[in-house]
Parts: C-alpha cells; sequence; structure tokens
C-alpha cells in the first residue's frame, strides 16, 4: 500500500473515531443530565398546569419516543419514554400546552441508525485498499485486481549482464547455445538461406549445475532483454489468471523483440495433461494449454526465443517437447574434474587463499558436486576462516567445510557413553578396510566416530579415483559389500547387532534389487527390465497401474536378491577376518583420536606389511 493509500485510510480511522466519541458524550450527556419519570406522573403534571415545555423526540422507524418535560420551578427538563408519541400529542392539545418535534435530535438518531452502515463502508474500504496494495507489489503496477498481468522481470539494462566467460564448467553446452545468440545478433543470414532458428530450447539437468546462469548468459552475449519467470507464477487459484498472464508476458515480450523469455522450473505448468482429477478444465492444463499456443503462434523469426530450465523432463507434456516449440534439448550435467576446477577457480575469486590450498586437489574430492554444491562448499569455508579470526582460507577450512557440506556438523560436544564410542570405532573401521582392500570403491579420505548433526553415530568418506559415467556389476557387489562392513564388524567384535546399520540394509537392499530388476545381472532371469515404476503417480493414468510380472517372477526376484546380498556377506566377512588386526588398530586409533585421514589410516596396513 502506497503512502496516497495509507493517508486516506489514516483519516478515515480519525473521522469514525471522533463520531464514535462525539455520538458517545451526547447520549451520555442526555441520559444523564434528566430524570426520567412515569406516564402517570406527566398527566398529573398537566392536570396541575406546571408543565411548562414540551420537546418530543421520536424514533424513526416506530411510533415510539422519547419526552423532555419542563416543569416550573425545575431547572433540568425530566425525560419520559413512550410507546406512541401520538398520545403524547393529543394529550398537549387537550390541555392546550405548547411541545414542539426536535428535528436535531432526529438528525443525531438518523446518523446513529447509520452507523452499522457506515463501520460495514469503512471495513470494505480498508479491505479494498489491502487488495490494492498487494496487487501493485505482486505485478509491479498500481491497478487494484491486476491478476491477470505477467509477473515476469525484465532485466534491468544498467545492471552489469552475465557472460559466458563467467560460466565455468560448461563448454559443450555453452558452444551448442551460441548458434541461438548469433540468431539474436544476426537474424538475417539464417532468414536469408531459409534457416528456422529453434523457437525454444529446453536446459535439462539436475539442481543446481547452471541452467539459469546459463540462459542469463545468452541474454547477456546477445544483448537483448530477458524476462525471467517461475513455472509457478503463471498458476493462481482464480480460473483463467494463468492463461492470461501467458498472453499478457508474451504480449510483451512482442513489443521488446528481440528477447529471451526464461521459464524456471517450468514443470510446475508443463506437466502431461490428463493425469489429474480436474480433467481438461484444470487451471493448470489450461494455462499449459495457452504456452502451447503462444509458442506455436509466432511470425516466421520473430525473434523471441523461449528457453526453460527443468530437473523432471520425464514429467512434461510431449506436446511442449515436440518441434516447433521446445526444438532443442540441452543437457546441463554435473561437472568433470576440469569443470569442477574451473568452477573452483570462480568461486573464489574474492576470497584470500592459503598457499596449501590446492584447488585441483578439491576438485578431485568433489565428485558428483554441482556447480551450486562447489560454491557452497567454498563459502563455508570463508565463514569458518571468519569463525578463526583469519583474513585467508586454507585448506584446513575447506576439509572442514568438506565433512559439513557432505555428512553434517560434527556434535563434538555431545556426550557419548565408552560402550557406543566403541562399537561405533568398529563399525566405521568395518567400512573403511573395505574401502581400502577392495579395488574399484577407494580409496579412504577420512574417518571419524564424531556424531553428525544428520543422526550419524560417526563415518567413513572414501576418496574416489575418477568420475565414472556408469556402473559395473562388480563395482556394485563391492560398494554392497562395503556397505555390509559396519555390521559384519560388530557381528565378529561383540557377537550382537545394533540398529546403527539401518541405512546400510536400505542402502545394499536397494543396489541387489536394481541390479536384477533394472540392469539385467541375473542368470536365472535373464536380459528382462522388471522394474515397477516408483516415480511420482499420477492421478488418473496409473491409479489402475499392476505390475508387469507374475507372482512366480516376484517370488524368483525375491530370490535372485537374497542370493547376491548372502555372497556378498560371505565375501566381506572372509576379508574382515583377514584383516582382523587392522580392525583392532584402526578401532583404537579412532578412539584414541576420534578422526583419522587417510594417511594415518593407510599407515596402518603398512604396520601390518612389515
Amino acid at each position: 500500500m502506497n503512502r496516497g493509500h495509507r493517508n486516506i485510510l489514516g483519516i478515515l480511522v480519525v473521522v469514525l473515531l471522533m463520531y464514535s466519541f462525539v455520538s458517545y458524550y451526547l447520549q451520555r450527556g442526555m441520559i444523564t443530565e434528566r430524570e426520567v419519570y412515569t406516564y402517570h406522573q406527566f398527566e398529573q403534571s398537566l392536570a396541575a398546569g406546571e408543565v411548562r415545555s414540551v420537546e418530543i423526540v421520536q424514533n424513526q422507524e416506530v411510533p415510539t419516543g422519547m419526552v423532555k418535560v419542563g416543569i416550573d420551578g425545575e431547572e433540568s427538563p425530566r425525560i419520559l419514554y413512550v410507546a406512541d408519541v401520538k398520545d403524547v400529542i393529543a394529550d398537549m392539545e387537550q390541555y392546550d400546552v405548547p411541545y414542539v418535534m426536535d428535528d436535531v435530535s432526529r438528525a443525531g438518531s438518523m446518523l446513529s441508525g447509520m452507523l452499522p452502515y457506515a463501520l460495514i463502508l469503512v471495513v470494505m474500504m480498508v479491505f479494498m485498499f489491502m487488495m490494492m496494495g498487494r496487487a501493485a507489489g505482486g505485478n509491479n503496477g498500481g491497478k487494484m485486481m491486476n491478476f491477470g498481468k505477467s509477473r515476469a522481470k525484465m532485466q534491468d539494462a544498467n545492471v552489469k549482464k552475465v557472460q559466458f566467460n563467467q560460466v565455468a564448467g560448461l563448454q559443450e553446452e555453452k558452444e551448442e547455445l551460441k548458434e541461438i545468440v548469433d540468431f539474436l545478433k544476426n537474424p538475417g543470414k539464417f532468414v536469408d538461406v531459409g534457416a528456422r532458428i529453434p523457437k525454444g530450447v529446453l536446459l535439462v539437468g539436475p539442481p543446481g549445475t547452471g541452467k539459469t546462469l546459463l540462459a542469463k548468459a545468452v541474454a547477456g552475449e546477445a544483448n537483448v532483454p530477458f524476462f525471467s519467470i517461475s513455472g509457478s507464477d503463471f498458476v493462481e487459484m482464480f480460473v483463467g489468471v494463468g492463461a492470461s498472464r501467458v498472453r499478457d508476458l508474451f504480449e510483451e515480450a512482442k513489443k521488446n523483440a528481440p528477447c529471451i523469455i526464461f521459464i524456471d522450473e517450468i514443470d510446475a505448468v508443463a506437466r502431461r495433461r490428463g493425469t489429474g482429477l480436474g480433467g481438461g478444465h484444470d487451471e493448470r492444463e489450461q494455462t499449459l494449454n495457452q504456452l502451447l499456443v503462444e509458442m506455436d503462434g509466432f511470425g516466421v523469426n520473430e525473434g523471441i526465443i523461449v528457453m526453460a530450465a527443468t530437473n523432471r523432463v520425464d514429467i512434461l507434456d510431449p506436446a511442449i517437447l515436440r518441434p516447433g516449440r521446445f526444438d532443442r534439448k540441452v543437457a546441463v550435467g554435473r561437472p568433470d574434474v576440469k569443470g569442477r576446477e574451473e568452477i573452483l577457480r570462480v568461486h573464489v575469486q574474492g576470497k584470500p587463499l592459503a598457499q596449501d590450498v590446492d584447488l585441483h586437489q578439491i576438485a578431485r574430492t568433489t565428485p558428483g558436486f554441482s556447480g551450486a554444491d562447489l560454491e557452497n562448499l567454498m563459502n563455508e569455508s570463508a565463514i569458518l576462516a571468519a569463525r578463526m579470526d583469519r583474513k585467508y582460507i586454507k585448506m584446513e577450512d575447506v576439509q572442514k567445510a568438506f565433512i559439513k557440506v557432505g555428512i553434517g556438523t560434527e556434535k563434538k560436544s555431545r556426550l557419548v557413553p565408552e560402550l557406543e564410542r566403541k562399537i561405533t570405532a568398529y563399525h566405521e573401521a568395518g567400512h573403511a578396510i573395505l574401502f581400502h582392500v577392495l579395488p574399484d570403491v577407494g580409496p579412504v579420505y577420512t574417518v571419524s566416530i564424531i556424531p553428525t548433526g544428520v543422526g550419524a553415530a560417526g563415518y567413513t568418506m572414501p576418496l574416489p579415483e575418477n568420475d565414472n559415467v556408469f556402473n559395473t556389476r562388480g563395482k556394485m557387489l563391492q560398494d554392497m559389500k562395503v556397505g555390509m562392513g559396519g555390521r559384519i564388524a560388530e557381528e565378529l567384535i561383540f557377537d550382537d547387532i545394533t540398529t546403527g546399520a539401518s541405512q546400510d540394509i536400505k542402502s545394499v537392499t536397494a543396489t541387489a534389487r536394481a541390479m536384477i530388476t533394472q540392469y539385467g545381472m541375473s542368470e536365472n532371469l535373464g536380459f528382462i527390465n522388471y522394474e515397477e515404476d516408483s516415480d511420482e503417480v499420477f492421478l488418473g493414468r496409473d491409479l489402475g497401474h499392476s505390475r508387469s510380472f507374475s507372482e512366480e517372477v516376484a517370488k524368483e526376484i525375491d530370490k535372485e536378491v537374497k542370493k547376491l546380498v548372502d555372497g556378498c556377506y560371505e565375501d566381506a566377512k572372509r576379508i574382515l577376518v583377514e584383516h582382523m588386526d587392522v580392525l583392532h588398530s584402526c578401532a583404537a586409533l579412532l578412539m584414541e583420536k576420534e578422526r583419522i585421514s587417510r594417511e594415518e589410516f593407510e599407515a596402518l596396513f603398512e604396520e601390518r606389511a612389515v
């Protein structure tokens, strides 16, 4: 609500309060200064000739009223309430006593009767002013109830724009998008040869990989207007608002062509139609229909390019993915080692680093990290350095931040019973030994028995040597064996087991079932996919879903899963028995130091070799 609206509302409130106070004191004075007496006493006064003056105040809707009776020798009038003022008038005429009808009091009574309506009016005006404020704030305009206007934000021309050289680790993606930039800069050369530039570009990839940044870089390189909006901004509770906002967005874009429209999280509005309980009249589907019409309704090479980002391309409507709408899909994946190092160099700008900070080593220890994860890692490192009152970041800060980001904040102040510490030490030592011995899953980066904020009593963090594109059967079996190491160590040392391996059991079971049902890694079941669709259920399409295999096959799948798990369990147990001395040494070292590094852990095996 702007200042003018607030001033008007304030004046209305002040007037209402003044009127309430004046009415209250007037009525109070009218009641307290007069003495009330009966109609019989009034008739006696008339008969005795004591009545000096009579003032009749009649209520507006009914014949009832109030009579002010002036008595000889009394300064203040007496008050008489009557059921019908006509009776009083008749008595006045009978005794020939003059009387007056109080028009002023009647006006006050009229105002009192209008007071409830005035209050309702004030409440309605307050509500309208609030709605005007919300409409102005939400739609970047001052018009009330302006729901149908687009909420897209146009990038300010004075703001420093993102360039491709500021986008690190996405070389192939940038090369693919340079054609879009070239078209926006020089559309003529494409039109001359009859080429049609893609009308839509869909950026697909996990969260935090730089999809939005790429879209901004395209607009920055082409130096064209950039409209950005989220998919959820189209949909409202009011019917037809989403479609209206889509129309308004494209109208604004046509006025500023050539330009780029960027829709972030487009899956919020472009999900497959016919999958909701609302049918074809669902508000989201109406919005999608309008979006489809607008994207396919451009003139030839009109200069408007729609870019969108999603990490759920599998749930999008097929109509929006066809050529003519989103012609091109650009996969924006997680960066490799080289890409991570480039991203780290971008995010350390403005952060003073100590000489021991090795960005290449950090890149090697962060496989699977997205650009957002790496930015968060370096930010947490800077926070840790500031907490230690240092003006620069050390490698130690990065390592602590890596544990905080990947595992959770260590709870060093938590008091853990000695027996639990010992069980945790052997549990983590079991994982660590299997990480070290098995060739495709290690080496170990850190082993700790310090509890973390995510509820873990300890952790063992590996250091992958490479960024693997896919898994092999052998590596998946080794991952299962590593997951069993903690439970097996508890069983071997304490002749008992705890609940600490619940997540390990869940992970091992999921891996074994995926090997059988998804990857065809069972000799008995063969090269067949038995995976049940466990993705989000589309109501209206999948309510009647049933699995595509028989009960006999389901039993066979369970047998194969158990066979895999049992085989891995026996192999892991055999390895730990063979390295029992390292198991004891590692657990003792963890009990002493609580956290050990890769070098300290590998030294235990070197001592064993000697």
